[in-house]
């Protein structure tokens, strides 16, 4: 009898350890699924997923445009202190105006994924700025322009690549919204700048010297250097004194 019974156990202990095995092997897949959530394939509870990648490109847009738009608003800033040429101060305001706008944006649209922005300028926008602001006048506007058009040239290129082919939605869809102004921005500084070069464009002191240049050369070239150019006594009295000078006397 106790030889029966210890052989129905065996096999009772036999026939039961697949069911084991089985049972231990379903129990392990879900801790291989709640694994794969874990390296963040699965959105996380509380938000934690809206988190983006500091390695990631649209993080990286994001912090260098915030950078971008506050020394945009600093040097427009100091246009409208040391700039002497009405249109440089004016595009400096609008800088003020319109990026100081986009900054509010990109604060709202970064909350939104957990990204701190910076609060101050970094060490190579200070740099601009501090070298801007030793500078007044005309020297300022060349230099301020200078520094705009390459500025706007390449935030053109970089807003232009995240519009197109940006991997966060929220992020490529304000790239897309902002890009128009800054283009019109490229489009106003380049017309700023050719100006400057020519000088046909200037402040009030410049240009009052462009249109009193154009007369001043005409009086010139007509009168002989006389005060009334165009006048018929300066040239009749050069001509006069040059043929006759003694009146009525022979110089020979």
């Amino acid at each position: 009898m106790n030889k029966i019974m210890v052989y129905g156990i065996a096999v009772l202990t036999l026939g039961a350890a697949p069911v084991t095995a089985q049972t231990g092997s379903t129990a392990g897949q879900p801790a291989t699924t709640t694994g794969q959530a874990g390296n963040g394939q699965t959105t996380r509870p509380g938000g934690a997923s809206a988190s983006m990648r500091t390695s990631s490109p649209d993080h990286a847009f994001v912090m260098e445009a915030a950078q971008g738009g506050m020394a945009e608003v600093a040097l427009g800033r100091l246009a409208g202190e040391k700039a002497s040429n009405d249109r440089v101060k004016q595009f400096g305001q609008r800088m003020v105006d319109d990026h100081s706008k986009a900054n509010d944006e990109l604060k709202a649209l970064a909350q939104t994924k957990n990204i701190s922005l910076p609060t101050a300028l970094d060490a190579k926008h200070k740099a601009t700025e501090d070298r801007l602001s030793k500078l007044s006048g005309a020297a300022f506007d060349r230099a301020y322009i200078q520094e705009m058009v390459a500025d706007h040239k390449k935030d053109v290129a970089d807003f232009q690549k995240e519009s197109k082919s940006g991997g966060d939605s929220e992020v490529k869809a304000w790239a897309a919204k902002t890009l128009p102004t800054l283009e019109e921005h490229n489009k106003m500084v380049q017309e700023i700048s050719a100006s400057l070069r020519s000088g046909s464009v200037g402040t009030s002191g410049t240009q009052s010297k462009g249109t009193s240049s154009p007369g001043t050369a005409a009086g010139s070239g007509s009168g002989s250097g006389t005060p009334t150019p165009g006048s018929s006594s300066g040239p009749a009295t050069s001509g006069s004194t040059g043929s006759n000078p003694n009146g009525t006397n022979n110089p020979r």
